[in-house]
């Protein structure tokens, strides 16, 4: 990556033109052409390997090579949270009552796995990508250092001062602080519990004076205005994802797209109830119904309600939808990805 003119670049090692990161988000929204146009706009695209196998992973990258630009994957890091197998049961069966609608048959028993981490993370040291995150917790033994080794950049995902510190420790080259305002899930190392109420730019603040690597604002970030005020404390970029959920390089699903203008639709709110990890998304009926009794357990709930979500956003269903979005969801636009990030860098 050739280092640039921008205000931060000095202390910023993945060299931007614009200081903007199209964000990874897992479940199919980002694809390859979401990445290429980030970089073509001047900023840096993520290609989201978390529930993809590693076929479909370097078939991704290899798309993304041909474009000759800089870009990162996005691991998910194994953190599991184990679900109690009473609380799991019990809420399979309610789950299962709507799934009957669809004529699905849910997982009885839980699934549990690491999505296949050391397969990809394999995979990236035999054919090395310019940058790779983690979100979910630290990569353990020394993976950040093989990676580094090969000549890769690690960025890892934070959500406190505490997490930021052990990452600095661990040996990442920057963080990305990411607020409990992001949508999607929180890249908390503790998913037992919620991530604390603090606004992103007092995120970055506090995590820029407690380590003295790179810090990336995430957090509903989907203003200029939003975006020049976490640089303005430190930020050295922002990743942005829910502004680009309706971008034409978007494969978020027509109801996930629908939601996020529909003015019915006016509240994020944080819930477990889909994945049993908390993560941001639009109120609906199914969280109304199943937060207070969903159980924690990540990947188990998520692998239980995972045929159910898909079932109904081919329906249309969007109250049975787990409609990830950060809590700038409503300044979503219909443009290419470049012109969504060149109206956001424009006072950065």
């Amino acid at each position: 990556m050739t280092m640039t003119t921008h205000t931060r670049a000095a202390h910023d090692p993945l060299g931007l033109d614009i200081p903007l990161i199209a964000a990874p988000m897992a479940g199919g929204a980002t694809t390859a052409a979401m990445v290429i146009a980030a970089a073509d706009a001047g900023g840096l695209g993520f290609l989201a390997a978390g529930y993809k196998t590693p076929q479909v992973l370097l078939a991704e990258i290899a798309e993304v090579r041909k474009a000759s630009i800089p870009f990162g994957v996005n691991v998910f890091a194994p953190n599991p949270t184990p679900v109690d197998i009473a609380s799991y049961r019990h809420y399979a069966q309610l789950v299962q009552e709507v799934a009957d609608q669809f004529g699905l048959e849910l997982p009885a028993h839980p699934i549990e796995d690491d999505d296949a981490f050391a397969a990809k993370v394999d995979l990236l040291l035999r054919d090395p990508v310019p940058v790779v995150s983690f979100t979910f917790g630290l990569p353990g033994g020394d993976t950040i250092a093989k990676l580094q080794k090969a000549g890769t950049i690690v960025v890892q995902t934070v959500t406190n001062p505490v997490e930021a510190t052990a990452a600095a420790e661990a040996g990442a080259d920057l963080v990305v602080a990411q607020a409990g305002t992001a949508g999607g899930h929180s890249g908390t190392f503790t998913p037992d519990r919620l991530p604390a109420a603090v606004a992103v730019a007092d995120l970055v603040a506090a995590v820029s004076g407690t380590v003295d690597i790179p810090v990336i604002a995430a957090g509903g970030l989907a203003s200029a205005e939003a975006i020049s005020e976490v640089l303005s404390v430190g930020a050295v970029a922002a990743a942005v994802g829910t502004v680009l959920l309706r971008a034409d390089e978007s494969a978020a699903s027509p109801t996930h797209k629908a939601a996020l203008i529909d003015p019915a639709r006016n509240e994020t709110v944080l819930t477990h109830a889909f994945t049993g990890r908390p993560a941001r998304g639009l109120r609906n009926a199914f969280i109304d119904r199943f937060e207070a009794g969903a159980p924690l357990g990540y990947p188990a709930i998520h692998h239980l309600t995972s045929p159910l979500r898909k079932a109904a956003a081919a329906a249309g269903i969007d109250d049975l939808v787990h409609l990830w979005a950060g809590t700038g969801y409503r300044h979503v636009r219909d443009e290419p990805t470049a012109t969504i990030l060149a109206g956001l860098a424009r006072n950065g």
